[in-house]
């Protein structure tokens, strides 16, 4: 199983923040701790809106949070990267 391309700094964050529990976040974030689990451990990748939560909370950018590799994306084997085009309507005309 390949690593997701969506790292985090989150478990970073809570620490700065005054040693912030998960379920604290948990809460500011509308979610379960078992979803910080999750995504602190990178077994998960939250939604866009999840993550801009989970920046606020750390009063944050979500780029600040949250990193996106994208050599990653294509070790996965996908077929999401950049040349993905073909079979998504309307893209490239």
């Amino acid at each position: 199983m390949s690593r997701s391309p969506i790292s985090n700094r989150v478990r970073e964050f809570r620490f700065h923040a005054g040693e912030m529990t998960q379920q604290e976040l948990a809460d500011h974030a509308g979610v379960t701790r078992q979803t910080i689990v999750a995504i602190e451990k990178q077994s998960y990748s939250p939604s866009l809106e999840l993550a801009f939560r989970i920046a606020r909370a750390f009063g944050q950018t979500v780029e600040d949070v949250f990193s996106f590799d994208e050599n990653e994306d294509r070790s996965a084997g996908t077929g999401h990267g950049k040349k993905g085009g073909k079979g998504r309507k309307g893209a490239e005309k």
